[in-house]
């Protein structure tokens, strides 16, 4: 498959300074790269970066998680509020995730995925939107690249959950048949991703919020 590189946001580094009395809280998009954890904080033996090596400003944490080989959108705010509106199940909020799943789903293994109830230890899925994309994205390419097997057909899923369960994408596609080769988080409530670059990150103006919160 051909790698296309989309064009880039100009990337926006915040001043660390401490902010003036009623200064917006601090509301950042960044495109993780695969091989990080949402974190600043390394773990004790393990291979993965962190956020640290990307020049964030102090006082900031991730707004729920992406695991370390999974991609794309993860905000970054100092607003602790705002974990509760957009992780908490109640309020249903949306993200959509592009997967690259082994073979072709048949309508009837969208269908499954669509209509929730697929069993993840002691929970079940939500229903959730589901369809192929087609024609396929052409994502920033990874690095290092995914193992594909040339005897073994691939494509790109479009997801749209509003619940985060453990790993919950990847182990739906594989409980459906189609294991995830690579997996990209690109859209929170209205705003997507873009073309912001790999490894960068920027500020996010009211209206970007108002879309995020959508």
């Amino acid at each position: 498959m051909r790698e296309r590189r989309a064009a880039s946001f100009p990337v926006f580094h915040l001043v660390t300074a401490s902010p003036p009395p009623n200064t917006c809280p601090v509301l950042l998009a960044f495109n993780k790269p695969y091989g990080v954890l949402s974190q600043f904080t390394p773990e004790p033996g393990s291979r993965w970066r962190t956020l640290a090596e990307f020049g964030l400003p102090e006082g900031v944490y991730s707004l729920g998680r992406l695991d370390a080989d999974s991609e794309g959108l993860l905000l970054l705010s100092d607003e602790p509020a705002l974990n509760t509106r957009l992780l908490d199940p109640q309020h249903g909020h949306r993200r959509e995730y592009w997967a690259q799943v082994e073979r072709i789903p048949s309508s009837a293994s969208l269908a499954r995925l669509e209509h929730g109830g697929i069993e993840l230890g002691k929970d079940r899925t939500l229903p959730c939107g589901a369809r192929l994309l087609d024609p396929a994205p052409v994502p920033l390419p990874r690095d290092p690249p995914i193992r594909v097997r040339k005897n073994v057909p691939d494509c790109w899923l479009s997801l749209e959950l509003t619940e985060g369960k453990n790993r919950q994408v990847r182990r739906m596609t594989a409980a459906v048949g189609h294991p995830t080769l690579r997996l990209i988080r690109v859209r929170i409530g209205n705003f997507s991703l873009g073309g912001l670059a790999t490894g960068s990150w920027r500020g996010l103006t009211a209206d970007e919020r108002a879309e995020i919160l959508a």
